[in-house]
This record gives structure tokens, C-alpha cells and sequence, in this order.
């Protein structure tokens, strides 16, 4: 399942589902060690006057979202049937590993009841099953999930005292569910310890006046050494469970409002989802620089794996938009991150994990004819030294643009200078979209900027050599996309160019990035005659129109003609996708003369809002019926260019 809402500090990430269930739990890197599989899912329960409801249960209703410019979530949960309502209000603490989750009880009844909360837990730690051990300390009152040096501490308080039953034991395995099926009659039978595939769940019984509210704050606290997890439970002790999560509240809220921005007429709802996606952002950088594109473990339902890597093109377009929105210090832990992980070629593989180890990857080292092939996306590669730049225009930080020239700038850029082919544009490598092979224009616009990038980095620095072979280097490639990649006869750029058997291919497929590439790095006039036949083509045949009457004005804009990623049906048009739309957005802001042009871009803001509940969480996708989120849910690159649009349309808005 998508992800409802994400929470993190940059070591622990947890995404909840669409019942406010811990589903994904990230540490002790942001994306890479995800100690839940998908058949494990941490249960809630409630029993009351004999009756017993687990929030998977239908008769639930459910509001999920987040207080307002935070990363604490507020969920509300009703059972008429139980005469229950539970708020939730989840964080996890923006300095130590801890989860923190608050539940307010309140007895809608007309008299006083007994009222017992269960909470169950299925970790895997590492994310795989077998050899988990769970077990109750009589010490501190805690349950203990480990394996090796992954280790989860589980308490819960209130006025009252900590839980009042328990039970660990085995969960799938030799014909066991899990104990959880224990909590159903009301009450747990203790068992001390238990190893394998295991789960653990506790109780809590209060009594609840009528039209009252109990509240109890529980919390997992995570660590590599018991005695870790064991100072961080006398932490949130100590400090308290509920001050823990306001101490979070007011950080992440400061973090968001840091740079007070003036938002001008935008609607409410467009500011509130650009401060949540800049937040979902932030839960999916690691502490040590990678940004992963979607921490969505329920990818792997649907494939061979996730989207819980560091691809440096996405990363790239993330770290733009945090610079942007002048979020320095995220964006400069990716920069940090690009120095470690480029090659000494000077290239960036297919993606990485976020302890900086090569990621896994479809792109094979041989052509079909048996020819050797680099198995890279030269866009990931050039989109890094482009964005560094864009981080020096708003920084200033010379002497971190002098440290890294050497190890990453010039290594990158002469990699590039290199990379040719004898007609000077790139050599062959696979699309940003990963399926094709070729010289593709979206990866040759790229190699241009970021060839103007490192020569404007060279003449900063005084490297007067280097800024010369930068500069003809980028303007011969610009050459060439005007006379190699545009096609005459249809007016739309070439997707990608090859040779093949001494025969030059060339396809005609319209592809969005082949016209937006150029507009995004300002390789050619937008005014000129070949982006103007360009653009009218990306309307004609790019921009999402269904048969259905009452669906006509769904909108959005497609990746290219053709593409059956996640389509929903056969004969349906290819999904629109948020990254194009937001591409689309930004050239109406390049052209835009007047604030009355500009009318058309608060539109499609307002069309990414409509498509996002409760202003939380941008999918990869959208179905071109419904509206409906598809594929990866949350998607960085969707927040980051929902985020550049906005910061583009304030500064555009300013300027007219």
C-alpha cells in the first residue's frame, strides 16, 4: 500500500497507512533497512463492553493528516458501533531515534466504561523473517524486539502507569498468526519470550468517564546496543512523552517557516501542500547526504523491488528545489553525498543505496550485438554539477565550491568533455525515464548545462583553461541538438538518436522531456520556431484528455506517447504524471509577460492540490479517470517540482 503519511529526522523514517498503522519502519539509514515486510503490519485494537474492533475493521471512519507546518500527524479515527473516537498524534523525535505516538480515548457514551487499547508490533528486523527475538523485561517494564544490533524498546504510559498485560510470540510461522489474535478476547496471557518470526502486543485498561477523554503516550526507541534503547526509554521518562513530541512540533515548524517567504494571493491550500512537500522532503534525506525517491515499501508488491534508492537525477531535482526554497543545509548533505559516491571516472552509476553502496540495476554492461556498453544515465551524472551551481548562486559558499572542485566538478565535467561521440553530441546511455539507449535529447540538454555549469565554476575559481574547453564544449553540443535532434517533418525533437549497424535510428516517439529538457536548462529560444512547433505538439498529443464527459477536464500532462507504466487500462491515455505537469507549469512561468499569464499556472497548482488529500502526500502518477494516486506514494521528485513551481511563479510574480 502507498503511504497515507511519512515521518522522520533524517535516521528513522516511518510511514504510516492509510489507517494509521505503522507500515514502514526506516533506520538506521533513511531508506535502506525497512524493519517491517509487507505481510507484517503493526495492529491497533480496542476493546470496550465486551466488544473487540482492530482499526483494519470496517466499521472505522478515518481522517489522516499532519498539524499544520509540522511533521506530527493528527488522525482521527470514529467507531459509532463502539461509541469511540481515537485521535492520534505521531512523531518521531527530530534529535534522538525514538517514535513517539499519542492516543486520545474518548467515550462518546452517555455512561463511564472500561476501555482497553492494544497495540501490536510485527518487526523484522532487517527487514527479513526468522531470527527476531521478543521478550518482556520485568526491569522497566518494556518489550524488547532485536536481531543483531537492530533493537526496538516498546512503553507505554500515562497517569496511571505502563501496560497493565502483554504477550510475545510467533507470528506466521508453525501455524501461529501472531499474538495480536490473543488481544481478542480482551486480555493477553503473558508469555515472556519468544524468537523467530515473532510479534509482541500490550494492553492498556482504563476507565473512561462518560463523554471523557484518557490519553496514553507510547513510543519505540531505537538503537544498535540494548543499553542505548534503554537510556533513550528513561529519556522520554524523564523528559516526557508528550513534551517530546511538542519539543518536535515547534522544530519542524520553525524548519518550514524559516525562510518567510511572501506567498502573495496564493490560496491557502496551495501554500499548506508546498510546506508539506518541502517536510516530506526532509523525512526522506538521510543524515549523511542521500535522498531517496520514495520510502514506499509496497513497490515491492508490484515488482522485483523499490523505490527506497538514490537516483542522482531525482536527488538532483530535490536538491534544486530545497535550494530554492532556501533549505540550504539539506541540499548540501547531497552535494557531500555526490563526492563520495562519483566514480573515479567521473560518473554516477545507476542509483545507490544511502550508506553510499552501488544500488541494484536492470542496465547491462553488453548491447544485444555483444558490444560493451556503460551502464549509466548521463543525466544523473550532469544534473548534479547543474544543481551545484544553482546551490552557489544562492549561497555564496565559495569555499565549499573550492574543496569539491577537484573530486567531483572537474571530474564530472571531464567525464562529459569526453563522452562524446565524432559528432560531438554524448555518446549513447539510457533515458531518464530508464528503458531506452541512445543520445537522448532530455540527457543532451542536460550535458549542456551542466558544461555551462563547470565553465562558469572555472572562471570563478581562475581556472582559465578549464572554463574554455567547458564553454566550446557546451556550445558544439548546443549546436547539435538545433541540427541533429529536431525533425523537421514532424516539428518535435528527436527522444533519442543511435547507430546501429553503421545506420543512424531515430525516434519519434513525443517524449515530454525531449521539448521541457530544453526549457528547464534554457538551451534554445522558447520563442524560436522549432520550441514553438514543439510546444504545440506537447499540447496536441501530451497534455491528458479523456472520453468521459464528466471526467473531461482531468488534466495533467503525460511523460510520452505510449507509455504503459501503472496505465490503467489498454485503451486508456497514458497517466499524467505530477513531474511533466509541474515541467509544463514552469514553461508557462518562463513565457508569462503579465500576472493574467500566470493565471493558467495557479491552475495547474490548484490541479495538484485537487489530486492531494488533505494536503499530504504527492504520488509518482495520477489515474487519468479518477484522480487517484498511482505508483510510488510519497515521491520526492513530485514534491520537488511542485515546490520550484511555486518559488518560480512568487519570483515571476514579483517580476511583472
Amino acid at each position: 500500500m502507498p503511504e497515507a503519511l511519512v515521518i522522520g529526522n533524517g535516521k528513522t523514517l516511518v510511514g504510516l497507512d492509510s489507517r494509521g498503522r505503522i507500515q514502514d519502519m526506516y533506520f538506521d539509514y533513511v531508506g535502506l533497512e525497512d524493519h517491517m515486510t509487507p505481510d507484517s503490519i503493526c495492529k491497533i485494537g480496542v476493546w470496550v463492553d465486551g466488544k473487540f474492533s482492530w482499526f483494519a475493521d470496517s466499521s472505522w471512519l478515518f481522517e489522516l493528516t499532519y498539524k499544520k507546518d509540522t511533521l506530527v500527524t493528527d488522525i482521527k479515527a470514529i467507531n459509532e458501533m463502539l461509541d469511540i473516537e481515537v485521535h492520534i498524534h505521531d512523531a518521531v523525535h527530530n534529535e534522538k531515534n525514538v517514535i513517539i505516538r499519542e492516543f486520545e480515548i474518548k467515550n462518546l457514551s452517555q455512561s463511564a466504561r472500561e476501555v482497553k487499547l492494544f497495540l501490536n508490533h510485527q518487526f523484522r528486523m532487517y527487514g527479513v523473517e526468522k531470527r527476531d527475538t521478543v521478550y518482556f523485561d520485568p526491569a522497566d517494564n518494556t518489550i524488547v524486539h532485536y536481531k543483531g544490533r537492530r533493537i526496538a524498546l516498546i512503553n507505554i504510559l500515562d497517569d496511571h502507569g505502563g501496560f497493565d498485560e502483554f504477550s510475545v510470540g510467533l507470528s506466521n510461522i508453525e501455524g501461529k498468526v501472531g499474538t495480536w489474535m490473543d488481544a481478542e478476547d480482551g486480555a493477553l496471557s503473558n508469555n515472556p519470550i519468544e524468537h523467530g518470526t515473532v510479534d509482541s502486543t500490550i494492553g492498556i485498561y482504563r476507565h473512561i468517564d462518560a463523554d471523557s477523554t484518557h490519553t496514553f503516550q507510547m513510543w519505540i526507541c531505537l538503537g544498535k546496543e540494548l543499553s542505548e534503547v534503554k537510556a533513550l526509554n528513561k529519556l522520554v521518562i524523564s523528559k516526557g512523552a508528550g513534551q517530546m513530541i511538542k519539543s518536535t512540533h515547534d522544530y519542524w515548524y520553525a524548519w518550514v517557516n524559516k525562510t518567510n517567504l511572501d506567498f502573495a494571493d496564493l490560496d491557502t491550500s496551495i501554500v499548506d501542500l508546498f510546506k508539506r512537500s518541502l517536510l516530506v522532503i526532509r523525512t526522506h534525506v538521510d543524515n549523511t547526504g542521500g535522498i531517496i525517491a520514495s520510502c514506499d515499501s509496497g513497490m515491492l508488491q508490484y515488482g522485483r523491488d523499490n523505490y527506497s534508492y538514490i537516483w542522482h537525477r531525482d536527488a538532483s531535482f530535490v536538491a534544486m528545489a530545497l535550494d530554492r526554497a532556501g533549505q540550504y543545509e539539506a541540499s548540501r548533505k547531497f552535494y557531500e553525498f555526490c563526492v563520495d559516491t562519483i566514480t573515479n571516472e567521473g560518473y554516477y552509476f545507476h542509483k545507490y543505496r544511502s550508506d553510499k553502496a552501488l544500488g541494484s540495476s536492470w542496465h547491462g554492461w553488453l548491447s544485444r550485438d555483444g558490444k560493451l556498453r556503460l551502464p549509466i544515465q548521463e543525466d544523473e551524472t550532469a544534473l548534479v554539477i547543474s544543481a551545484l551551481w544553482r546551490h552557489y548562486e544562492y549561497t555564496k559558499d565559495l569555499e565549499f565550491v573550492e574543496n569539491i572542485y577537484n573530486p567531483l566538478i572537474k571530474k564530472a565535467a571531464d567525464f562529459m568533455l569526453g563522452f562524446r561521440n565524432s559528432n560531438l553530441l554524448p555518446k549513447p546511455t539510457y533515458d531518464l525515464w530508464e528503458e531506452k539507449w541512445g543520445t537522448h535529447t532530455f540527457t543532451t540538454a542536460c550535458v549542456y548545462d551542466a558544461l555551462v555549469s563547470a565553465s562558469k565554476f572555472a572562471e570563478l575559481l581562475g581556472k582559465k583553461d578549464d572554463e574554455e574547453l567547458y564553454s566550446e564544449a557546451a556550445g558544439e553540443i548546443r549546436l547539435g541538438i538545433e541540427k541533429l535532434l529536431f525533425n523537421t517533418d514532424s516539428g518535435y525533437f528527436y527522444k533519442y538518436i543511435d547507430t546501429i549497424d553503421d545506420q543512424v535510428v531515430h525516434d519519434e516517439t513525443i517524449d515530454a522531456s525531449s521539448f521541457f529538457g530544453l526549457v528547464l536548462f534554457d538551451v534554445l529560444d522558447v520563442y524560436s520556431e522549432p520550441m514553438k512547433k514543439a510546444y504545440e505538439i506537447v499540447k496536441e498529443k501530451l497534455c491528458c484528455k479523456t472520453d468521459l464527459p464528466a471526467q473531461a477536464g482531468i488534466g495533467g500532462v503525460s511523460r510520452y506517447v505510449g507509455d504503459v507504466y501503472y496505465q490503467v487500462a489498454g485503451s486508456a491515455p497514458s497517466n499524467p504524471w505530477i513531474i511533466t505537469t509541474m515541467w509544463h507549469a514552469q514553461f508557462l512561468i518562463k513565457i508569462a509577460k503579465n500576472k493574467s499569464d500566470l493565471d493558467a499556472v495557479v491552475r495547474l497548482l490548484e490541479w495538484v492540490v485537487k489530486i492531494t488529500p488533505d494536503n499530504t502526500l504527492l504520488p509518482e502518477q495520477i489515474n487519468p479517470y479518477t484522480r487517484e494516486g498511482l505508483s510510488a506514494t510519497p515521491l520526492t521528485w513530485s514534491h520537488a517540482e511542485y515546490v520550484t513551481t511555486v518559488v518560480q511563479y512568487l519570483e515571476k510574480l514579483k517580476e511583472v
